[in-house]
């Protein structure tokens, strides 16, 4: 039973997500009954499995909820702003009761009471405005009796709960009731499995059911009635009727007809049966063809969908696995050592030239790839799941300080690596933050500036190569360059007669300590969040970029990579150390000449078709020993739009990089972001081109 309840945490925690994201949605748009229907139907599922599963309750506390829900898709009451936060809350105290693990506290007992009675005073004000009448035909929805209201499908449902479903605490006929809370529903049961008195064993489920529903409700509605039993039990669920809005009889099905739709017996065997002319069921019955309750559920069914017209056929079958995360981080660490063990294998089969080791190994490599593909595939996921999570900050924090802000989000389903996800949610929400308090100017200010008085932060992703780049732009007041400059200088962190780019000058927001606000508040100005920010997508190996136009906005651009597991690299060589240059940086390979080292007039610049690139000796850089080559290798990179040279003795090629992270050993070393096994057991370093270029920067300005 408590892998059951956690399960339904896991589910309930989905739903109410997605239950966040569309009252957001419905509050920009109340007349959408899409959303409506979403919020029901995730109310609807919270609430009937959580009184399965022992939630009680959650239940009790969601019953009141729904029902003002299922009154707005009734169209009896509106969608109004005061509803739409008393939603926000009560999913808010749903989750507070899904985190306890306790019993409730009085104050949390006191929060569900108010929030219940603001549902219930809209529930009485919905009953007594209650305008609609039925002396004459109705004309829409809203104004619709539901007794002459004809339901909108009618679905066939085979539901056969597996022998050990008892076990698991589960009750069938719960499921049973809720699918009758949907509309008219006759469930016909099936005992013809049942064993004799002395086999019988009460822990075992001997009987299954053929039922059928006529409702307005959506197919996923029905399937989330079954949700935390669909692994232990037969299910198909089948809409084998779509009625219209007339009301219009039709021409009911044939008993042989459903007989055969419903796959239990072929037209062969009921053409045989038809030709002893007498009563189909009772032929087929007494043939031995089929069972007595076959038929009889085909009689039920026949007789229910008599008083329906027959419009289309609707067939829906969706199929997902869940699998715990530890799984998936178990299956990527068992790929990132087959790609080992593959390179080892294509090494030594270049070595001893065997042809068919040679066709093996091809064979092997490619296969290696194809998994570590689809294996990395497996972990990405949209980005869309944590821009959903921001428009309630957004929302609360803006109205919190006085200001109109809409967020607009574009790319959500741009797909990063499942780790980069979880570790985006925090540098996001300070951006954001920072946006809102300081960027976006009050309504008054902004009108004033000719801007409209409502504020906009946009959030995008895309890809690039292998990279994701996420952007975060408002239009707010911008950032004032002079303004950072003269606080740099009042905190020591630049000379007064230094010259520093404007680009420069952005990159001390990332400052400890460092604020441009003059003021300290609840939501900023500290100076704490944007190192966190930079400190956050560092370690993750990204980086970060602030464009900003005084008066216009900034744009805030976050680079990530797609994955933290497996990448692409440039294996290089020095004198007898090999390091891991990450591929997607990289421009192009030169080579570097003593004539071209004595033309440098020892600046280490070199000029490439008419550019003037910086590069980094990688030999003296890291202190190894011994002389350079005659000829070296300058590999080219772009950082954050600044291109770098690393000096290498040779460059040996492209290889598939598996990271392994570095221990505590190592943490002052910064160049360095892992390590990686290679195909003859050594040891490679992978070099942080990032950190390169902060410290070519940093040299430059001591010089």
């Amino acid at each position: 039973m408590d892998n059951q309840k956690e399960a339904y945490r896991i589910e309930a925690y989905e739903l109410l997500a997605e239950l966040e994201t569309s009252l957001l949605e419905l509050e920009t748009s109340p007349d959408d009954f899409e959303l409506v229907d979403r919020v029901f139907r995730a109310m609807h599922t919270i609430k009937g499995s959580g009184a399965m599963f022992g939630f009680d309750d959650i239940a009790e506390f969601t019953h009141d909820v729904e029902s003002v829900f299922d009154m707005v898709r009734d169209g009896k009451m509106a969608v109004t702003p005061h509803l739409v936060n008393l939603a926000l809350m009560a999913r808010d105290q749903i989750k507070l009761m899904l985190d306890r693990t306790g019993p409730a506290s009085a104050t949390e007992h006191q929060q569900a009471d108010e929030i219940l009675a603001g549902f219930r005073i809209l529930l009485d004000n919905a009953q007594h405005d209650d305008d609609c009448t039925v002396n004459e035909e109705p004309t829409t929805p809203e104004c619709a009796n539901e007794n002459t209201t004809l339901p909108e499908k009618i679905y066939r449902i085979y539901f056969a709960p597996h022998e050990t479903v008892f076990e698991k605490g589960t009750n069938p006929l719960a499921l049973l009731a809720e699918l009758a809370d949907l509309g008219l529903c006759r469930a016909l049961l099936h005992t013809d499995r049942l064993p004799a008195a002395e086999g019988y064993d009460p822990q075992v489920c001997y009987l299954y059911w053929d039922i059928m529903l006529a409702s307005r409700a959506e197919l996923n509605t029905v399937q989330d009635i079954f949700i935390f039993i669909e692994d232990d039990c037969d299910l198909s669920i089948d809409i084998i009727e779509t009625l219209d809005d007339e009301g219009e009889t039709y021409d009911a099905k044939r008993l042989g007809e459903i007989l055969v739709d419903r796959g239990d017996l072929t037209p062969e065997q009921i053409d045989t049966t038809l030709k002893k002319q007498q009563r189909i069921g009772e032929m087929l019955v007494g043939a031995q063809q089929i069972s007595p309750g076959k038929v009889e559920a085909a009689l039920a069914e026949q007789d229910f969908v008599k008083s329906a017209r027959t419009q289309r056929e609707v067939q829906s079958n969706t199929v997902s696995v869940r699998v715990a995360a530890e799984k998936l981080d178990n299956l990527v660490n068992l790929v990132g050592e087959l790609v080992t063990v593959q390179a080892r294998l294509s090494q030594k089969a270049m070595l001893e030239r065997d042809p068919e080791l040679l066709s093996i190994t091809e064979v092997v490599e490619r296969l290696t790839a194809e998994l570590r593909d689809n294996t990395l595939s497996i972990r990405m996921l949209p980005i869309d799941t944590t821009f959903n999570k921001l428009r309630r900050l957004v929302r609360d924090l803006s109205r919190e300080l006085g200001k109109s802000i809409l967020l607009k989000t574009e790319g959500g389903d741009t797909e990063l690596d499942k780790t980069v996800i979880e570790q985006l949610n925090d540098p996001l929400v300070h951006i954001l933050r920072n946006s809102i308090d300081h960027g976006i100017e009050m309504p008054d200010q902004r009108t004033v500036a000719g801007k409209a008085e409502q504020g906009l932060i946009r959030l995008r992703a895309e890809h690039s190569g292998a990279n994701v780049l996420i952007h975060i732009s408002d239009d707010g007041t911008g950032i004032d360059s002079k303004h950072i400059r003269r606080k740099a200088i009042e905190k020591g962190l630049l000379a007064p007669d230094a010259e520093v780019s404007e680009k420069e000058l952005m990159q001390l927001l990332f400052a400890p300590g460092f604020s441009t606000v003059g003021s300290v508040t609840n939501v900023s100005g500290r100076g704490v969040g944007m190192d966190v920010v930079k400190r956050s997508i560092e370690n993750l190996r990204g980086s970060v970029n602030i464009q900003s136009r005084k008066g216009e906005g900034t744009t805030i651009t976050l680079i990530l990579p797609l994955t933290l597991a497996i990448i692409d690299g440039l294996l290089v060589e020095i004198g007898t150390d090999k390091f891991v240059l990450p591929l997607s940086a990289i421009e192009e390979c030169v080579e570097l000449t003593r004539e071209d080292l004595a033309g440098t007039h020892g600046r280490n610049i070199l000029n490439i078709r008419g550019q003037i690139v910086p590069f980094v000796p990688l030999r003296g850089h890291f202190g190894i020993p011994g002389d350079p080559p005659d000829i070296e290798q300058v590999v080219i990179n772009t950082v954050d739009g600044q291109r770098l040279g690393i000096v290498v003795d040779r460059v040996i090629g492209e290889h598939q990089i598996v990271i392994k992270t570095m221990n505590s050993l190592y943490k002052d070393v910064h160049e360095v972001s892992g390590a990686t096994i290679l195909g003859d057991g050594t040891v490679a370093l992978i070099l942080d081109v990032q950190k390169l270029v902060k410290e070519l920067n940093a040299e430059e300005l001591a010089a």
